[in-house]
């Protein structure tokens, strides 16, 4: 992810069930009500940020209740294991053996909904304050408990998956059960990859001092570094955010002092990766992956060929997109290349007023409401019921996210805003992933989550819904060249960088199988997808070999980066359809994202008219991007 960090999901450090479908619900962040630091007084132009309520959830790390919730969670899946295990064959069987299993998804399904407040908590305390000992000793404690009470749930999938077909289907004939026919259909899609139960348990409970203790590493290494700018020791986030000042001499600063700092710590970022990239092997190896992505593709029930096709169209667009949009920038800024710090700099006729947080507001909730009032009322609970933490602070994740949480709660916003325009399409971005998870929580806690292709779909449309707005009440040319240009980078750090940012992962992991990876070499994947998708108006100087290093993505959700990508293209088809459309659009969307994991993508996008297996939907989607690049050449 870039450093605007555009996700909804990370990896979470644990699965709170054996159902990994659930594993898209992550435990992410990090902040307490009764640990959170005091935030940096705002600046007075951006006005008063939000911080968010986390008592929804838990008063406090040392609140009684999670106590409480903690051992009824450990006795509940001690109970719900004597009460089924060994028995899902011959309960299944029975007359009303329907109504049986039904029952005992519920109780599963209640399970996963407290294990899920429990580690969401805990992740959003963290995400708030990942240096705090105290918090960071409370989020392993969480989640170590979490591990631990989910070995006595893991053989209900492993156990429901080898129930004879003809038993479950006749089984699923009883309205109780068939309410979850779509995620005991979805379970059954893994059911080729599954170990014998006691090999699945030693994967859980090895995890804790695995992938999820490397993952955790890294949080504690990236949100602890310090980058010398100046005088001052800056952590990550305000230090990449230099890298969008209008001072050249500053964004220049900025990155070699990320350079100098990543190369200090390069063994380390190398180690993590390494581990991390040897662990999915071991596990793809034993599961029986084929491919090195395969297990995310099955994450996010999306075809192999669906992927690949998207990862063809857009390199081979690279040229007609990147390569002449930023050939057009350096021209713009009178030169013939642009170093790599300056890839994201200002435009020199963009404006450059600070964007306060009730113009901010203002600005989505306007986008939103014009779209549809349902979505802006959902979306305006997000900051009249302290939903979001807005505010930069030491120790906080950088980035941004929407964490959905759990059904019995409600999501939660991260995000550090600093007033310029790329934050207010941040913050439309993650309101739509909140929206979107708002919306799919009736569906229950198995039934909720979203495969991340599809969730990437909500939160873009949003920011399309925002930028359009703002371009339609845009008056001055020269302002609606800067917006039209700001828009193009976005989509191009959608699109074209996260392929790029997919095809480095393949790289590294399809070597890595061959023996570790030095940071020298990992440096040079990294240069090698960076040049082919910036194109020669980019020159890459010393330095910028690490910069693989901070991209949680590649550590908490490997080849998640191309939802990115495949969100975009299909929101653009998407925003095509809703130009065109007779009254109706906004109700069909709205239940498209209501449907949450009930329905294959396929299944969604069809009242739309739109089939993302079909090689031409891709280009479609990138010739929209190529529209927007022509204008801006006729403008120059």
């Amino acid at each position: 992810m870039t450093s605007r960090s555009k996700a909804a999901v990370r990896k979470p450090a644990t699965k709170t069930s054996a159902a990994k479908k659930s594993a898209a619900k992550t435990s992410v962040a990090k902040t307490s009500v009764a640990k959170a630091k005091p935030s940096a007084k705002p600046a007075s132009k951006i006005g008063k940020l939000p911080e968010w309520n986390l008592a929804d959830l838990y008063s406090g790390i040392d609140a009684p209740e999670v106590v409480r919730d903690l051992e009824k969670m450990d006795a509940d899946c001690v109970a719900f294991e004597t009460d089924y295990k060994g028995k899902l064959a011959t309960g299944t069987a029975k007359e009303d053996g329907g109504k049986w299993l039904a029952g005992a998804v519920r109780r599963y399904e209640a399970i996963d909904d407290l294990a899920g407040r429990l580690g969401s908590y805990a992740g959003l305390v963290h995400a708030g304050d990942s240096v705090d000992p105290e918090i960071s000793k409370f989020y392993g404690d969480v989640s170590e408990r979490l591990t631990a009470a989910s070995t006595h749930l893991l053989f209900f999938a492993l156990e429901l998956n080898r129930v004879d077909d003809d038993i479950l289907n006749r089984a699923m004939q009883s309205p109780e059960l068939a309410h979850y026919r779509p995620w005991i259909e979805d379970l059954r899609k893994e059911k080729p990859y599954q170990l014998d139960d006691k090999l699945e348990q030693l994967f859980l409970e090895k995890a804790q001092t695995g992938y999820s203790a490397f993952n955790r590493l890294f949080d504690q290494t990236i949100s602890g570094l310090r980058f010398k700018v100046g005088s001052k020791e800056l952590a990550i986030e305000p230090t990449l955010n230099f890298l969008q000042d209008r001072d050249g001499a500053k964004r220049k600063a900025a990155a070699e002092a990320l350079a100098k700092t990543f190369k200090a710590n390069e063994r380390t970022f190398a180690l993590i990766t390494n581990t991390l990239a040897k662990d999915k092997d071991i596990s793809d190896r034993w599961r029986g992956f084929k491919d090195v992505a395969d297990s995310r593709h099955l994450n996010n029930r999306v075809e192999r060929e669906v992927v690949d096709a998207l990862v063809a169209s857009v390199r081979a667009a690279y040229p007609r997109l990147s390569h002449r949009y930023y050939a057009l920038k350096a021209k713009w800024f009178g030169k013939k290349k642009l170093a790599y710090w300056d890839r994201n700099a200002p435009l020199p006729f963009a404006a450059t007023d600070v964007i306060g947080w009730p113009d901010a507001r203002n600005m989505v909730l306007t986008a939103y409401r014009g779209f549809s009032p349902e979505m802006a009322d959902i979306a305006e609970r997000f900051f009249t019921d302290r939903w979001i933490d807005a505010p930069v602070r030491p120790g906080k994740a950088p980035g941004a996210f929407s964490h959905p949480t759990t059904p019995s709660a409600h999501p939660y916003v991260l995000m550090n805003y600093q007033g310029k325009p790329r934050d207010v399409m941040t913050l439309a971005h993650e309101l739509g992933h909140g929206v979107h998870q708002v919306l799919a929580a009736k569906n229950g806690a198995l039934m909720a989550p979203t495969p991340l292709t599809l969730a990437e779909t909500a939160s873009v449309f949003g920011e399309m819904l925002t930028f359009r707005r703002l371009l339609a009440q845009t008056k001055s040319p020269k302002q609606r060249q800067a917006l039209l240009a700001g828009k193009v980078e976005d989509m191009i750090n959608t699109v074209v960088r996260q392929i790029a940012f997919y095809s480095f992962e393949r790289a590294v992991h399809t070597e890595r199988k061959n023996g570790e990876l030095t940071a020298t070499r990992l440096g040079e994947l990294w240069l090698s997808v960076q040049g082919e998708s910036l194109g020669p108006a980019i020159e890459i100087k010393a330095g910028y070999e690490n910069y693989w290093m901070y991209i949680p993505h590649f550590i908490h959700s490997p080849f998640y980066v191309y939802a990115y990508a495949f969100g975009d293209c299909l929101v653009n088809s998407l925003y095509a359809v809703y130009e065109n459309a007779a009254k109706g659009f906004a109700e069909r969307y709205l239940d498209m994202l209501a449907a949450g994991g009930t329905k294959h993508y396929s299944e969604l996008l069809r009242p739309f008219g739109l089939d993302a297996k079909d090689p031409k939907f891709w280009d479609g989607g990138l010739s929209v991007i190529a529209g927007m690049i022509d204008e801006l050449e006729a403008m120059s």
